[in-house]
Protein backbone atom coordinates (compact mmCIF):
# COMPACT_ATOMS: atom_id res chain seq x y z
CA UNK A 1 0.00 0.00 0.00
CA UNK A 2 1.43 3.38 -0.99
CA UNK A 3 0.61 6.95 -0.20
CA UNK A 4 -1.29 8.65 -3.02
CA UNK A 5 -0.19 12.30 -3.28
CA UNK A 6 -0.67 14.68 -6.19
CA UNK A 7 1.65 17.63 -6.83
CA UNK A 8 -0.19 20.49 -8.53
CA UNK A 9 1.64 23.36 -10.26
CA UNK A 10 -1.66 25.27 -10.44
CA UNK A 11 -5.05 25.49 -8.71
CA UNK A 12 -7.88 24.29 -10.97
CA UNK A 13 -11.44 24.98 -9.82
CA UNK A 14 -14.86 24.46 -11.40
CA UNK A 15 -16.94 27.15 -13.06
CA UNK A 16 -18.82 29.45 -10.64
CA UNK A 17 -21.93 27.73 -9.22
CA UNK A 18 -21.33 24.36 -10.94
CA UNK A 19 -24.30 22.13 -10.01
CA UNK A 20 -23.39 19.43 -7.49
CA UNK A 21 -20.23 21.23 -6.32
CA UNK A 22 -19.62 23.14 -3.12
CA UNK A 23 -18.85 26.86 -3.35
CA UNK A 24 -15.20 26.22 -2.34
CA UNK A 25 -14.78 23.81 -5.28
CA UNK A 26 -15.67 26.60 -7.72
CA UNK A 27 -14.16 29.83 -8.95
CA UNK A 28 -15.47 33.01 -7.36
CA UNK A 29 -18.06 34.96 -9.35
CA UNK A 30 -15.57 37.82 -9.85
CA UNK A 31 -11.78 37.57 -10.03
CA UNK A 32 -10.75 40.67 -8.10
CA UNK A 33 -7.11 41.36 -7.32
CA UNK A 34 -6.08 41.30 -3.63
CA UNK A 35 -9.11 39.20 -2.61
CA UNK A 36 -8.80 35.96 -0.64
CA UNK A 37 -10.94 32.89 -1.29
CA UNK A 38 -11.29 29.37 0.15
CA UNK A 39 -10.73 26.28 -1.99
CA UNK A 40 -11.55 22.59 -1.63
CA UNK A 41 -10.11 19.74 -3.69
CA UNK A 42 -10.60 15.98 -3.42
CA UNK A 43 -7.36 14.10 -2.75
CA UNK A 44 -4.08 14.79 -0.99
CA UNK A 45 -2.61 17.63 -3.02
CA UNK A 46 0.60 19.57 -2.59
CA UNK A 47 0.90 23.13 -3.90
CA UNK A 48 3.88 25.44 -4.16
CA UNK A 49 3.55 27.98 -1.33
CA UNK A 50 6.53 30.26 -2.01
CA UNK A 51 5.33 32.18 -5.06
CA UNK A 52 2.67 32.78 -7.67
CA UNK A 53 0.89 29.95 -9.50
CA UNK A 54 -1.86 29.98 -12.15
CA UNK A 55 -5.56 29.77 -11.26
CA UNK A 56 -7.36 27.71 -13.92
CA UNK A 57 -10.88 26.54 -14.61
CA UNK A 58 -11.47 22.80 -14.95
CA UNK A 59 -14.35 21.00 -16.54
CA UNK A 60 -13.13 17.66 -15.17
CA UNK A 61 -11.09 14.91 -16.77
CA UNK A 62 -8.00 17.17 -16.76
CA UNK A 63 -9.62 19.62 -19.20
CA UNK A 64 -8.02 22.92 -18.14
CA UNK A 65 -8.36 26.53 -19.24
CA UNK A 66 -5.52 28.96 -19.85
CA UNK A 67 -4.53 30.92 -16.69
CA UNK A 68 -7.32 33.18 -15.45
CA UNK A 69 -5.31 34.75 -12.64
CA UNK A 70 -2.04 34.55 -10.79
CA UNK A 71 -2.52 33.50 -7.17
CA UNK A 72 -0.61 32.74 -4.01
CA UNK A 73 -1.68 29.76 -1.91
CA UNK A 74 -1.83 31.06 1.67
CA UNK A 75 -2.75 27.79 3.38
CA UNK A 76 -3.36 24.16 2.41
CA UNK A 77 -4.53 21.50 4.87
CA UNK A 78 -5.25 17.79 4.35
CA UNK A 79 -8.17 16.15 6.17
CA UNK A 80 -10.49 13.13 6.06
CA UNK A 81 -14.12 13.60 5.00
CA UNK A 82 -16.41 10.64 4.47
CA UNK A 83 -13.46 8.25 4.44
CA UNK A 84 -11.65 10.21 1.71
CA UNK A 85 -8.66 12.54 1.85
CA UNK A 86 -9.39 16.16 0.86
CA UNK A 87 -7.29 19.33 0.65
CA UNK A 88 -8.69 22.70 1.67
CA UNK A 89 -7.13 26.09 2.02
CA UNK A 90 -7.06 29.73 0.99
CA UNK A 91 -5.61 31.59 -1.97
CA UNK A 92 -5.13 35.27 -2.74
CA UNK A 93 -5.56 36.69 -6.24
CA UNK A 94 -2.44 38.65 -7.15
CA UNK A 95 -3.36 39.56 -10.73
CA UNK A 96 -6.28 38.85 -13.04
CA UNK A 97 -4.88 37.70 -16.40
CA UNK A 98 -6.65 38.98 -19.49
CA UNK A 99 -7.30 36.49 -22.31
CA UNK A 100 -4.16 36.11 -24.41
CA UNK A 101 -1.98 38.08 -21.98
CA UNK A 102 1.37 36.33 -21.42
CA UNK A 103 2.10 36.09 -17.71
CA UNK A 104 3.67 32.66 -17.13
CA UNK A 105 6.41 30.89 -19.11
CA UNK A 106 5.97 27.31 -18.00
CA UNK A 107 6.02 27.54 -14.22
CA UNK A 108 7.89 30.84 -14.14
CA UNK A 109 6.25 34.25 -13.94
CA UNK A 110 7.36 36.51 -16.82
CA UNK A 111 9.25 39.47 -15.39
Amino acid sequence: MGIKVEFNPDLALREFETPGRLEEECLPELLSESTTHPFLKRGQRNYWLEGEIPLLQTGGDEQLSKPLASIIILEATHFIRGGEVWTRGYYKIVKKIEEGEPYFDGFNKIK
